[in-house]
């Protein structure tokens, strides 16, 4: 397997050896550079490209092997379609496609000239962006394999991207580097099989985030009793591995600004506990714990860039397991809030986690917003599929906020609804409210039951059952976890919450 080891940039000119890759927009249009690069081969680009049917169509490719007339072992060239019509999110996934090339090529070094056709100008960002699709899509997880005799020993590729502004370049990678690591270790943690990290582990994955400048406080099941926070014990009580709620706190912003807090839902495994779930798919239970992989994920990069905003991360952490000291349906616990909660089906119990969390976040914190993140329904999988993640606020402000930074990251999100209607379906006459509406409208009963919990405070809650884990593969993630939420809450601070 080829292994990306290490992404730098140079100044732009043209590769004379080696590995290349160049760009060709529709038409085979080229930069100054890239013509340069194929001006002595024989026969010229063109007769290449007739032959194979290359037109510099979007994603296409022209593979040459040790192309004659030039001193280089192989020439790729990437089609990138109108380069006036190119995105952001265009950009990413090229930097994919072009390292999936290069795997294909089993190169162990290669240069991209970055040099886009005539007339047009690629950012210093858009490099990065290149950058930031080639890293993503080198991830996989692979900690657990072991090599057989005869497999190929992995190889290492240093890939180097030719540039003109290279110091605006390096200053763009630096940030969004802190970016892509943060959604790699979001996949690592969602990736991680539940018997290896469980809430003591995931906690200590939190605590690690100290040597960015992230403070962090790890409260353990004595002090969640004394909070009074039954909900999330009462989910954890079947299992023999202890709760955590795990806060981080990155004072980037004006000492006194209230900050953006950030919640996720950590169930580690999850088998709906005495309302069992069936055995087929239980596997994939490793990684509801997809919304506190992305705080700690998004966290990671908005330390590692040094934003100016103070933001908080707040992640409750348990196991959800069958015991003979599990809560049952029926069971009436009473939540932080002082809320009590009817548990009528114990697989609903990740909002039960995030109950908790909320009021605990925002009773200690006093933030200026407070988002929530969780894989808490399959009801959102049936509205949504695996393209969008389900968004509810209350706070229009908020959510059209959240929306523009989705559009932006490439993580999209589409607004469900709330009312007071929907809100009548989880009242219980044995309590203040019931921890389950039943099958129909399952995502936004869910939703409705965090708000309860949200009080005043601007909110939003991501359903990202969908996004998180299991989406089809694509240019940049060819993992089963995404660390979807990486990007989305950090284009959200970077865009709105920076002084």
């Amino acid at each position: 397997m080829i292994k990306l080891a290490k992404t730098s940039f140079s100044k732009a000119e043209a590769p004379k050896k080696g590995v290349a890759v160049i760009l060709a927009g529709e038409d085979l249009s080229l930069g100054t550079l890239a013509a340069e690069v194929v001006s002595g081969l024989e026969g010229g680009l063109q007769r290449a490209a007739g032959i194979a049917g290359f037109k510099g169509q979007k994603k296409s490719c022209l593979d040459l092997v040790a192309p004659a007339g030039s001193g280089l072992d192989r020439l790729i060239v990437f089609g990138i379609g109108k380069p006036a019509d190119l995105s952001r999110d265009d950009w990413r996934a090229f930097g994919g496609a072009v390292f999936a090339e290069l795997q294909k090529a089993k190169a162990d070094a290669a240069t991209v000239l970055l040099d886009a056709p005539e007339g047009t100008v690629l950012s210093a960002e858009s490099a990065a962006e290149f950058a930031m699709g080639a890293k993503l899509r080198s991830y996989a997880f692979d900690a657990y394999k072991t090599k057989k005799k005869g497999d190929d020993k992995d190889k290492d590729l240093k890939l180097t991207l030719s540039v003109s502004d290279l110091k605006g370049a390096r200053k763009a990678w630096a940030a969004a580097e802190a970016v892509t690591d943060g959604v790699i270790l979001a996949r690592d943690l969602v990736n991680e099989p539940a018997n290896i990290l469980g809430p003591v582990e995931f906690a200590r994955k939190a605590e690690e985030l100290g040597k960015l400048g992230v403070e962090v406080e790890v409260l353990g099941e004595k002090e969640m009793k004394k909070l009074k926070m039954a909900a999330l014990l009462g989910v954890s009580q079947g299992s023999v591995r202890p709760p955590r709620l795990a806060v981080m706190r990155w004072n980037g912003g004006k000492k006194g600004d209230a900050p953006v807090a950030l919640v996720g839902k950590g169930v580690v495994f999850d088998t709906g506990g005495i309302s069992i779930k069936p055995a087929a798919g239980m596997e994939d239970m490793k990684g509801d714990m997809g919304g506190a992989a992305a705080v700690v994920g998004a966290m990671h990069a908005i330390a590692g860039r040094k934003a100016k905003a103070n933001v908080i991360g707040v992640i409750g952490l348990v196991e959800n397991m069958p015991d003979g000291n599990a809560q049952r349906p029926g069971d009436i616990v009473t939540a932080m809030s002082g809320t009590t909660i009817e548990i009528l089906n114990t697989d609903a119990e990740g909002r039960l986690v995030l109950a908790d969390a909320l009021w605990y976040t925002q009773q200690k914190y006093k933030p200026a917003i407070m988002i929530d993140l969780a894989t808490l329904t399959g009801a959102v999988l049936v509205a949504l599929g695996n393209q969008n993640a389900g968004l509810f606020s209350n706070n229009d402000d908020l959510a059209d906020k959240l929306l523009a930074s989705a559009r932006a990251s490439g993580e999209p999100l589409w607004r469900l609804p709330l009312s007071s209607d929907y809100d009548k379906i989880i009242d219980t006459p044995n309590a203040d409210v019931k921890n389950t509406g039943g099958r129909w409208a399952g995502s936004i009963t869910a939703a409705q039951f965090l708000q309860r919990f949200a009080n005043d405070v601007p909110w939003a809650h991501l359903d990202i059952a969908g996004t998180a884990f299991g989406a089809p593969k694509d240019d940049i993630c060819q993992s089963w976890a995404s660390g979807y939420g990486v990007r989305l809450l950090n284009q959200l601070v970077e865009d709105h919450y920076e002084g």
